[in-house]
């Protein structure tokens, strides 16, 4: 399925309002907060001031990246005076002060996944020149260092990556943390890229015939094989990609392994762990979309991927709106993520 840039027009404004109203609604929440004694009981808003709606808080971070996302590539489609001032109130230096401490106070708190979607809010708020981005941006700033920080402490003594299809994937959260470290070399400080580079070699570099197969699982939002395909395509180049990728998956040529190539059936949008499932399918969906754009022109392997995105989405954009609030608080994220996957992140 070929994208054109009218897509992600078409479906703004529902996605905005989507958007909107859940980063804004506090309850039902998923609070996950390390108790230290009886009298720590905080309530999502007061420990989390910034992010404090969509059930939870990786949600709430990606969503607001979402929000700005759509802000900057079709600011013509939607209410963005709206958006503007939902984002001007959540994204304070004070709020984002209290996140960034939070997550100094909990050094495993939403690692790798939150941290990925925190950095991936860092970049798109730095690398927009608007002033409120700017503003967004400098209140973002200790967050985003404090990130980087433990990165840099953790990746090091991560021995063995986690495979897993949901929140704990490693390659997922490293390959959304690279735009923000590409950021900070482009600053001259280049620290954090080597170290997602090294680590991503280290992990993955000797991988071949991955068991797709077993995928997926019943609550997969994220695909094992295409979270590590789409990071080191991200970190090899051209021709050491393609060598990797062609031992990785051998069979990609040939559409198989089938259970990778098929979308998944979800058959209770109201179960937050099956809903996952409609994640799934549009997170394949963009990473085949960018496995394409890895492989050279003629190269029988781009065809296969491109119709299986293009099926995947199919299956699952109906689902991002005026469903179930399981869906709804976070859906619309990987539905942009895939709207917008041939614009520059």
């Amino acid at each position: 399925m070929s994208i054109q840039p009218t897509d992600l027009r078409r479906v703004a404004s529902i996605y905005a309002a989507t958007i909107m109203q859940t980063i804004q609604q506090e309850y039902p929440n998923h609070l996950r907060h390390v108790m230290t004694g009886p009298a720590d009981r905080p309530t999502p808003r007061q420990v989390h001031p910034a992010f404090y709606g969509c059930f939870d808080w990786h949600s709430s971070v990606e969503m607001h990246w979402a929000l700005i996302r759509l802000m900057r590539l079709v600011p013509a489609a939607f209410d963005v005076a709206a958006a503007q001032a939902i984002l001007d109130e959540h994204l304070t230096a004070q709020h984002l002060d209290q996140e960034a401490a939070y997550v100094r106070a909990h050094p495993g708190f939403e690692r790798p996944y939150g941290w990925g979607w925190a950095l991936m809010l860092a970049h798109a708020t730095a690398t927009w020149p608007e002033q409120c981005a700017q503003t967004w941006a400098a209140s973002i700033e200790p967050l985003a260092q404090t990130i980087t920080e433990l990165l840099l402490t953790w990746l090091p003594k991560a021995t063995y990556p986690n495979r897993e299809g949901v929140h704990a994937n490693s390659a997922f959260g490293l390959a959304r943390s690279l735009p923000w470290a590409r950021h900070l070399a482009s600053k001259g400080d280049s620290r954090l890229l080597e170290a997602l580079q090294e680590t991503a070699h280290r992990w993955y570099l000797h991988d071949q015939h991955y068991p797709a197969a077993w995928e997926p699982s019943g609550a997969d939002f994220l695909a094992p094989a295409l979270t590590e395909a789409e990071l080191m395509c991200e970190t090899l180049d051209g021709a050491r990609f393609l060598a990797w990728f062609t031992a990785f998956l051998p069979g990609v040529a040939e559409a198989q392994p089938r259970s990778l190539f098929a979308p998944a059936s979800v058959s209770d949008e109201s179960d937050g762990q099956m809903a996952h499932l409609h994640g799934l399918n549009l997170y394949r969906a963009f990473a085949m979309q960018r496995l394409c754009r890895a492989l050279p022109a003629g190269d029988e392997r781009r065809q296969i991927l491109q119709q299986a995105a293009g099926n995947h989405a199919a299956a699952s954009l109906p689902a991002v709106t005026g469903t179930n609030y399981m869906l709804e608080h976070w859906l619309a994220c990987y539905a942009v993520l895939y709207l917008s996957a041939e614009e520059a992140v």
